[in-house]
C-alpha cells in the first residue's frame, strides 16, 4: 500500500472513503521496511477533496492524475512511490478544503493543521518514526500549524514549495519541540513575488510589517534552509550535485516549485538520501540572502553620473 488517502474533516484526520484510519496506518506501516520514509503530501489553495472538480486525490496527489491540466503531475510518483519497490515506504495524500476565498482557505488551513497533527501523532504512535512533509502554497500553513501540537522528533524533513505563510509564523513553529527536531527546506523563487505581495496585502500577518516566506528566514538557523531555485548560483550548486534545473521561463508563476524539471528529483533525494544532502553542507554553499523582490519583473538598472554634468549613461 504505497499511497494512503486521508482528508481533514472538522479538525480530524479521516480515511478517505471511510474505514478505520488507525488500522489502515498500522497495516501500511507494518509493511514498511526499516528506514523507508513516511511522507505526507499537502496541496495548496483552490483544491478540495469535497469538490469532484477540484479534488487533489485525482490531481497532484494521485499516482495517476487525470489528464487535461498542465499542472497535474504526480507528486507521489516523483517522490519514488508506486513503482513496486519494497523499500518505497508509505506516502499519505492529505486533502483539506482549500476552496472559496483566500480568507476562508486561510482559516481552513489552520484547522487542517490540527487534523495533520492528529495524523502524524497516530502514525508515530503506531510505529515511531519521523514523518516527512512535502507541501505547496497554503499547504505550508497547514504544515506549520501542526508543529505546536506535536512532540519533538515527530517530524523529519519538511519541504515548503512557494509557501503561503509569514516569517513570524514559521519562526514560532521552529521554536516548538517538533520544530526544533525538524529540518525545513524553504523553496522560493522570484517568480512567486506577486503571490507573496498579494498575501501580505490581503491576509493579516501575525505582526505588523511581517513578510511572506518568499523573503526567507536567513541561513543562520541550524535546521532551516532557504533555497531560491531561480538563482543562478543556487542552480549551479544543484547542478554540481547532479540536479540539472533549467532557468525559469516565466516572470510570474506560483507552480514552478514543483513543475520545474529536476526539482522533484532533488526533493525525493532530500527525503530518501538525506545523509548525502546535509543541510549544513548545502547552507554553506547556497547564497546567504535571496535576490531582491521584483528582480524578475523589474530588472536592476544602474545609473552612472559622469563628471561635469554630462548625460547619464545606462549600463
Amino acid at each position: 500500500m504505497p499511497l494512503l488517502q486521508v482528508d481533514a474533516v472538522s479538525g480530524r484526520p479521516v480515511l478517505r472513503g471511510g474505514g478505520d484510519l488507525v488500522a489502515a496506518l498500522r497495516l501500511a506501516l507494518a509493511a514498511r521496511p526499516p528506514g523507508a520514509p513516511v511522507v505526507v503530501m499537502i496541496h495548496g489553495y483552490r483544491f478540495s477533496p469535497f469538490d469532484p472538480h477540484r479534488c487533489p486525490h485525482d490531481h497532484i496527489l494521485s499516482l495517476r492524475p487525470r489528464r487535461g491540466c498542465w499542472k497535474a503531475i504526480s507528486w507521489p510518483r516523483h517522490l519514488g512511490f508506486g513503482r513496486g519497490r519494497a523499500d518505497e515506504g508509505l506516502c499519505i495524500a492529505f486533502g483539506w478544503d482549500a476552496g472559496g476565498t483566500i480568507w476562508r482557505a486561510w482559516n481552513s488551513a489552520a484547522r487542517a493543521g490540527a487534523a495533520l497533527a492528529g495524523l502524524i501523532a497516530l502514525a508515530g504512535g503506531t510505529r515511531p518514526s519521523p514523518v516527512d512533509l512535502v507541501c505547496h502554497s497554503l499547504g505550508a500553513r497547514v504544515a506549520l500549524s501542526a508543529f505546536p501540537a506535536l512532540p519533538g522528533r515527530s517530524m523529519g524533513r519538511v519541504v515548503l514549495m512557494a509557501a503561503a505563510e509569514f516569517r513570524g509564523s514559521a519562526a514560532a513553529a521552529l521554536a516548538t519541540p517538533a520544530g526544533r527536531g525538524a529540518e525545513v527546506i524553504n523553496v522560493t523563487s522570484r517568480e512567486n513575488d506577486l503571490f507573496d505581495k498579494l498575501l501580505e496585502c490581503f491576509v493579516r500577518a501575525p505582526a505588523r510589517g511581517d513578510r511572506a516566506l518568499g523573503a526567507g528566514l536567513g541561513q543562520a538557523r541550524r535546521n532551516w534552509l532557504d533555497l531560491q531555485m531561480d538563482c543562478p548560483k543556487s542552480r549551479a550548486v544543484l547542478a554540481g550535485l547532479g540536479y540539472r534545473v533549467p532557468p525559469p521561463v516565466r516572470r510570474v508563476c506560483h507552480w514552478s516549485a514543483y513543475l520545474r524539471p529536476g526539482l522533484f528529483v532533488f526533493y525525493r533525494d532530500l527525503i530518501r538520501r538525506r545523509e548525502g544532502l546535509p543541510l549544513a553542507w548545502l547552507r554553506a554553499r547556497l547564497p546567504a540572502r535571496p535576490a531582491r523582490r521584483w528582480s524578475r519583473l523589474v530588472p536592476a538598472v544602474r545609473l552612472a553620473f559622469p563628471a561635469f554634468g554630462g548625460p547619464m549613461q545606462r549600463s
